[in-house]
């Protein structure tokens, strides 16, 4: 047994994790002190190729414990065996947990849900609560036409529902590579009209190795930029922009807008195309993250100048790709690091 299992068995039995946890095939980070206290915020993974997987319990780590939220982080899970399998792309359990939740963050890739499930998020949706939407969330789901929530899919052409939850809700739904995927990496440049928004507050330095997203220059309705991703020509966040029509001008990379819920009312959205599992050991696009959850649940009167955004516990993320998921790993084993080490503190 590793020590990370050792660590999450352990932990289990001390009580450090939510009752739940070890029984369900859900996790559950039980916040800590700090303005997030009695916010829910439900984490919903669910891609075959950025590991949303392992991005989104480290997220949720770093919300629970340095910022107090209450976390709860859903996976796409294979029935037969109990163990996270992106591949099955049919069934997220636990999303009835939106019923209560404050703030959504979602990272999923065309998934095809039964109706019972996505009546969760369709509820969610409907009621305008707030969304961040990670990387392929532009693309959350590809359900056939016919079926009941089949305007959700990226590629829907219902009426009003055009590109789906990622156009009509996050912003966009799935185009193309802008960069050449695999082979030059992204450097997420905060607009200029946007250095006073607090969503980018303390994020000077933005990286990842995935590429930019094509995204088009004309978002919908109150849709604002904050960040663009200039188009490295390799694999490391020191490498220089490619020369051309690829950076000028650059694709947004995350933006704010809201959606319409209920008469009267909207759910203020951010989104990023950027959020693999290896973008998040940037700091900057950890930090603008944890941000983007203040400002969506209207706290941004909270966002500290430089917000603690320190890993908990170890966090060695898989590289991007499709087949690349931990084989045989239940949700509770994920929990590991709920436990280590004191509460960062904000500056």
């Amino acid at each position: 047994m590793t020590r990370t299992l050792i660590s999450a068995a352990a932990m289990a039995a001390c009580g450090w994790l939510s009752a739940a946890t070890a029984a369900e095939p859900w996790v559950v980070y039980d916040g800590a002190t700090g303005p997030g206290r009695g916010k829910h915020i439900v984490l919903v993974s669910g891609d075959e190729e950025y590991r949303s997987e392992e991005a989104l319990p480290q997220l949720g780590l770093i919300l629970a414990r340095h910022h107090g939220f209450r976390c709860t982080v859903l996976f796409a899970v294979d029935p037969a065996d109990g163990t996270i399998n992106p591949v099955v792309r049919d069934n997220i359990p636990g999303l009835e947990a939106l019923t209560g939740a404050d703030l959504m963050i979602i990272a999923t890739r065309f998934r095809d849900l039964p109706d019972e499930q996505m009546g969760h998020v369709d509820a969610y949706v409907a009621s305008g609560r707030t969304i961040i939407g990670m990387r392929t969330a532009t693309h959350a789901f590809n359900i056939p036409r016919g079926r009941t929530y089949a305007r959700y899919s990226f590629d829907s052409s219902e009426e009003g529902w055009e590109g789906g939850f990622g156009r009509r809700v996050l912003g966009e739904t799935w185009i193309s590579h802008h960069g050449d995927h695999g082979r030059e990496s992204s450097r997420g440049v905060i607009d200029p009209k946007a250095a006073d928004h607090p969503v980018v507050r303390g994020c000077e330095d933005i990286w990842g190795p995935t590429d930019v997203y094509t995204v088009r220059l004309r978002l919908p309705g109150d849709s604002r930029v904050l960040v663009l991703g200039q188009v490295l020509e390799g694999m490391k966040p020191g490498d220089p922009p490619v020369g051309g029509a690829r950076n000028d001008p650059m694709m947004p990379v995350a933006w704010t807008r809201t959606y319409p819920g209920p008469p009267g009312r909207s759910g203020r959205v951010f989104t990023t195309t950027m959020g693999a599992a290896t973008d998040l050991e940037s700091e900057g696009l950890r930090r603008l993250l944890v941000n983007a959850a203040y400002w969506c649940l209207g706290m941004e009167d909270a966002i500290p100048r430089r917000a603690c955004v320190d890993i908990v516990g170890e966090y060695r993320p898989s590289p991007f790709g499709f087949a690349g998921h931990r084989k045989g790993v239940k949700p509770a084993q994920l929990a590991a690091a709920a436990a280590s080490g004191p509460a960062g503190e904000s500056r």
